[in-house]
């Protein structure tokens, strides 16, 4: 029958539980978690959670009840010490459970503030877990003064749900302009505007000098030599990916856990998933940090892991929502030399993103027609006129014809 153990009870390791027993493993099932809680979904934590617009138990990808009533073993609040990869077994605390396959979907850690600089006061946090949203949803007050490191999407999601509770907000980003890393100017720009409008002070090309205060964050001193009043800070300065384990058991780590295009890591009984995974994807080996990479990456390796020996062909896509816009990602801008901007009425854009004539990848803001115009071109490994695109009285479904 045999014995499959999934290390990680977010969004990767439950949806391979869930599709190991629904595609007939009848083996047994561990799935364990460091947190105390049933699998849960992450996105509304910087959203919809911390707003107090949805409850605990709507958090949760599955009834608790499901992991037992479908035979799998959900092991909450612990922790594995080590894998044995030579013995096929892990060890938690003083017990060690034999697998005969195991799957790590560890996901990611946050990077956090140095305790050089203050990052160690209290009021300091992160957005990554329900613990980290829990503890500072009581400082969403009117009145309130924030200070947001970094201008990612995690930064711009908190600093829109701050806004919104009436809490003074600046946001600080080293780099030129906020979004950087993974957008075009148009992007920012698009997003610097909205924020702004809603009465967020973006400060780019500015970083921290300095967290002030007595045990607990009352000031920042930024490296303009500017100082501010702050009640709480929140870091969005990226995350890296839960290694560790991998990495003691041996593993190859390239930018993750390296895995081969089926999943596997560098030891045949072992595979990865997730944000804590890398993948060959076209010339290079890559990692998605997203929810539907965690969910069908997952679910190949277990159909894998049940013999079908398909390869993961990631059709990657994202989204982000603040205040009223929703923004909608599909494909992959890197290596992009030239974007057509696309503009409606209101706040509804999109931007495309092209090497050469190849379309790569869209942004659509409130836009989901352009998006999943979008998203289909670049599954078909087709392209856009760009004249076409560029004329917002253009029918975009005719592209789709072309």
């Amino acid at each position: 029958m045999g014995h499959v153990v999934v290390i990680g009870a977010g969004q990767a390791g439950a949806s391979c539980a869930a599709k190991l027993r629904s595609g007939g493993y009848d083996g047994d099932i561990t799935l364990i978690g460091a947190e105390p809680v049933p699998p849960y979904q992450r996105p509304p934590l910087s959203k919809a959670y911390l707003m107090g617009d949805m409850a605990l138990e709507r958090l949760f990808l599955r009834p608790e009840a499901y992991y037992a009533e479908n035979g799998i073993t959900l092991r909450t609040d612990t922790t594995v010490t080590g894998i044995d990869a030579a013995a096929r077994e892990v060890h938690v605390g003083g017990e060690t459970l034999g697998y005969d396959h195991l799957v790590l979907t560890t996901g990611s850690v946050p990077n956090r503030l140095p305790a050089a600089i203050g990052g160690d006061l209290q009021n300091v946090f992160a957005v990554r877990d329900l613990a980290d949203a829990d503890a500072m949803a009581p400082y969403f007050r009117e009145g309130a003064n924030a200070l947001i490191v970094g201008g990612g999407y995690i930064g711009l999601e908190a600093a829109a749900v701050a806004a919104k509770n009436g809490v003074h907000v600046t946001l600080i980003e080293m780099a030129d302009r906020i979004l950087q890393r993974v957008a075009a100017p148009q992007t920012s720009d698009y997003f610097r505007a909205l924020h702004s409008a809603h009465g967020v002070d973006i400060r780019e090309q500015t970083g921290l000098e300095r967290l002030t205060g007595d045990g607990r964050v009352t000031g920042a001193v930024l490296s303009d030599g500017s100082e501010l009043k702050v009640d709480f800070v929140i870091a969005g300065v990226g995350i890296r990916p839960a290694t560790a384990l991998a990495d003691a058991a041996g593993l190859a780590l390239d930018n993750g856990i390296r895995t081969d295009a089926f999943g596997r890591t560098s030891d045949p009984h072992i595979w990865a998933a997730g944000d804590c995974a890398s993948f060959p994807f076209r010339d290079a080996q890559i990692r998605l940090e997203s929810v539907p990479n965690a969910i069908d990456q997952a679910e190949q390796v277990a159909e894998n892991i049940m013999g079908a020996e398909k390869e993961y062909v990631a059709k990657p896509w994202f989204w982000s929502d603040q205040y009223d816009v929703k923004l909608q990602i599909a494909g992959l801008n890197t290596g992009y030399t030239d974007v057509v901007a696309r503009k409606g009425e209101g706040q509804t854009a999109s931007f495309w993103y092209f090497r050469g004539d190849q379309l790569l990848a869209v942004d659509a803001m409130n836009d989901p027609r352009a998006y999943m115009v979008g998203k289909r071109l670049i599954e078909a490994d087709k392209t856009a006129d760009k004249t076409v695109l560029a004329d917002p009285s253009s029918d975009l479904k005719a592209l789709m014809r072309a």
